[in-house]
């Protein structure tokens, strides 16, 4: 997977891996510390960070195969180095084993953690000579909790939680997808998906139709997302995010408040139908983004700081809670959190989900419509919020809107999106009516 790096960017892929180490999340690691490098020196690092943190949990597998003490008990330094060597060593077939070896030892002693460099040097020797083969792993057949959370790079207690859900199959279908490079997805806002295609070929770019009823567009490998956004009107969405706005379906000239609105994607779609969209998020930063994407397309879409658990409109048409969530369903987009993440963390997020969604529903007039949606597979986050919710508001019926692929929907209405079964983002929605 692509060419050897520079000095500079294994100097800048480690201070990426230690920034994330240390808690940071990947994208913004990245963003803050590779913008000097070359474009190609860029995408190298890319590919070796996010490589790195898809595959953490085999690489330490394979690290204590060849270390006499576990990963555990390795410097965090010392570790990120190893992971970085042994992920060269085995995944990236254009660093030449030796340079993957040479370089780690090298970036050690620039490091400050050369007293590692003789244990390095031994424990990525040792996994060259040996390779990463699956056998060496825990046995599908005789241990698969073991496989699918050592070989397929996942927190056992997530593989367990899946594993009692679905079969071993699925969930190794799902951890499969998880450790992939995600496809990059265009939704066209204000242009129907068969003309955008036909503009985006005359501009020279590929793309197919994502499918399912996304309205979305699957882009080539490698297209520059600038370029796309330059020939045709639209916002880089993944399909599970598309469907939420395509299952609000709000009516024509409705007014919509997205509260858990930035960066913005669905308030843009939805504002394809919507006579005004008032976009609402905590974060000023990402509301910035939002505000220059409806300014490019020219969308009825208006900005504000708020709290979508005081709503900052007193009645309206439509409101999309998008709640902050735990991310199981988008782990391929943003590997790191599956280690960031704790075993009670779904709990902990219903409780902030519950919150928000009750304080959001008062702004829902009569006849009106409430969507709560998250990118999360867990039933805590999802089915459970709001069935308490229904229980707790009783002037809310739960119904499902007309036309959509039953493959995105579960028996009670709700938009359920697996990634083992779409490719694309987990998502789930619930949409309820105000009769009262």
């Amino acid at each position: 997977m692509g060419a050897d790096g520079s000095r500079d960017a294994r100097r800048v892929a480690f201070r990426v891996l230690a920034a994330c180490t240390r808690g940071q999340r990947l994208d913004r690691a990245l963003d803050t510390r590779a913008g000097a490098l070359s474009p190609r020196d860029r995408h190298w690092v890319h590919a070796l960070a996010y490589g790195v943190a898809r595959l953490r949990g085999r690489l330490d597998y394979t690290i204590a195969l060849h270390a006499r003490r576990g990963p555990e008990r390795l410097d965090a330094a010392v570790l990120d180095l190893l992971r970085m060597g042994a992920y060269q060593l085995h995944y990236m077939e254009g660093v030449p084993a030796y340079a993957a070896v040479s370089s780690t030892v090298e970036l050690a002693r620039a490091a400050g953690a050369g007293r590692a460099a003789g244990l390095i040097n031994a424990v990525l020797r040792a996994s060259a000579r040996a390779g990463s083969p699956a056998d060496a792993f825990p046995s599908r057949e005789t241990d698969p909790e073991g496989h699918l959370t050592h070989w397929h790079s996942h927190p056992g207690w997530l593989v367990r939680r899946w594993l009692a859900r679905w079969r071993a199959t699925a969930t190794e279908a799902l951890l499969r997808h998880d450790n992939g490079v995600p496809g990059l997805f265009f939704r066209p806002v204000g242009i129907e998906p068969e003309p955008a295609l036909e503009r985006l070929r005359a501009a020279g770019l590929t793309a197919t139709a994502a499918g399912l009823g996304s309205g979305c567009l699957r882009l080539a490998a490698g297209t520059d997302p600038a370029r796309v956004l330059g020939a045709v009107p639209g916002v880089i969405q993944d399909p599970g995010a598309a469907l939420v706005a395509r299952y609000a379906e709000p009516p024509p000239g409705a007014l919509v408040a997205d509260l858990c609105a930035a960066p913005g994607g669905k308030a843009l779609v939805l504002s394809e139908r919507a006579g005004y969209v008032l976009a609402a998020d905590l974060s000023p930063p990402r509301l910035k983004l939002l505000t220059g994407s409806a300014l490019r397309l020219g969308a009825r879409v208006g900005a504000v700081v708020a709290d979508a658990g005081a709503a900052p409109v007193r009645r309206a048409d439509l409101v999309l809670v998008d709640a902050p969530c735990s991310g199981t369903g988008t782990l391929a987009r943003r590997p790191d959190v599956r280690w960031r993440l704790t075993e009670t963390d779904p709990a902990r997020m219903a409780g902030v989900q519950s919150r928000l969604l009750a304080g959001a529903s008062r702004a829902v007039s009569v006849g009106g419509l409430l969507v709560y949606s998250t990118c999360t597979l867990e039933p805590e986050e999802n089915v459970d919020v709001v069935e308490g919710f229904l229980s707790r508001h009783p002037e809310f019926r739960r119904e499902a809107p007309e036309d959509m692929d039953p493959e995105v929907m579960d028996d009670r209405g709700h938009l359920c999106v697996l990634p083992q079964s779409t490719g694309f983002d987990g998502t789930f929605a619930a949409r309820m009516r105000r009769v009262r």
